[in-house]
């Protein structure tokens, strides 16, 4: 493209930020470990949980 190409194009298509900011101060990082979180207390437990050392109910016949 030359010089008098590059003129006619708009200056916002030229630009390009450095780096993308975080939006209200939280990360991607952040934002992903909070989803994460929630999801994982959003859930019941697989199985229900014992105590250790409690023994296993014996089964009546």
């Amino acid at each position: 493209m030359s010089a008098s190409e590059s003129a006619a194009v708009p200056a916002s298509e030229h630009d390009v930020p450095a780096a993308p900011r975080a939006v209200a101060g939280v990360s991607m990082r952040e934002l992903l470990a909070a989803c994460a979180a929630a999801e994982a207390v959003s859930r019941p437990p697989l199985a229900p949980l014992r105590e250790p050392g409690a023994e296993r109910p014996s089964r009546a016949a």
